[in-house]
């Protein structure tokens, strides 16, 4: 590793037993035990969030795991790399990738890279400070079409589009823990946003649709993330996308939320206005379940082998 001022070995002492059975971590081009790494207090992500992440999910298949729209999301990736000024090769990352799962040996995974600014001083000028890449794996059980979620309508506005674009830039997920936590303090599950005209944006980490007498519409909005999730979803059910009233989205059939992490997630209520039985969104989650493993035509061509 040739940026030790960042990522350090800890001294020997605090080593673990060698034999504790821990997974790999890819770190800036080798893979490495995590438990042997540590960052500096001067590290400008923790400070300034100066880092850009992707939230990626593998599937065990027929074929054995795959990565699902791997592509797209280190496209996304190299985006916000840009708009930080960060170097960034999707080669790399997804070699990357797929070196961390298969030295994990994973099957059902949540991937998370992270590229990021290391130590260098305090400031917000990034020129010239050390650049870091890492994934990290982690099992994970999935259940589509999961529990219907209780939302409420955040007193926060999403970071607008012209003053934070709408990529998964570290820093700009304050905005949607500031959401969460106030709508979990009220006893609901998740947070939404709208804007201050009204119209809908996205939940703190999800994308969200409607159906309405058996049509599908997509939510769209500036201020909204391009979820990778959203698009396949808009493919697979061929759902319109265009901007939605509060008003037309609470009187929708059914509503849900989507994304990597939250996969198809069916909406109970709405600050207490509830929902009919999400029939629709279970049959659109089976969908999206086979897509995602590979048991469907129309997924074939985005998943990437392990």
């Amino acid at each position: 590793m040739t940026e030790s001022a960042t990522l350090e070995r800890p001294k020997a002492a605090a080593q673990p037993s060698a034999t504790a059975t821990t997974q790999k971590l890819w770190y800036d081009g080798e893979l490495a035990d995590p438990r042997a790494l540590q960052a500096t207090l001067g590290t400008h992500a923790m400070h300034y969030g100066s880092g850009v992440f992707e939230g990626i999910r593998a599937y065990a298949t027929k074929r054995g795991a795959a990565v699902f729209r791997l592509a797209e999301h280190m496209e996304r990736m190299r985006k916000g790399a840009e708009a930080l000024g960060m170097r960034f090769d999707p080669a790399q990352a997804t070699e990357a990738v797929l070196a961390t799962m298969r030295a994990n040996r994973h099957g059902d995974a949540y991937i998370r890279p992270l590229a990021w600014y290391g130590d260098g001083g305090f400031g917000l000028d990034v020129e010239g400070k050390p650049e870091h890449l890492m994934v990290a794996t982690t099992a994970t059980n999935v259940h589509l079409g999961g529990n219907r979620t209780r939302v409420s309508v955040s007193k926060w506005r999403r970071n607008p589009a012209d003053s934070l674009p709408p990529l998964k830039l570290c820093g700009a997920y304050v905005n949607s823990i500031l959401a969460k936590r106030d709508a979990k303090g009220r006893g609901f599950d998740e947070a939404m946003f709208t804007d201050a005209d009204g119209f809908v944006v996205e939940c703190t980490g999800a994308n969200l649709f409607m159906v309405r007498g058996g049509k599908v519409t997509a939510v769209e909005h500036r201020d909204a993330l391009p979820g990778i999730t959203r698009d396949t979803l808009i493919q697979l059910t061929g759902a319109e996308s265009r901007p939605v009233r509060f008003e037309e989205f609470v009187e929708a059939d059914e509503v849900f939320a989507c994304g990597t992490a939250a996969e198809v997630a069916p909406i109970a209520e709405i600050d207490g206005h509830a929902f009919r039985d999400s029939v629709v969104t279970r049959e659109i989650a089976a969908a999206y379940a086979a897509a995602v493993r590979g048991e469907s035509r129309t997924g074939a061509h985005w998943l990437t082998e392990v």
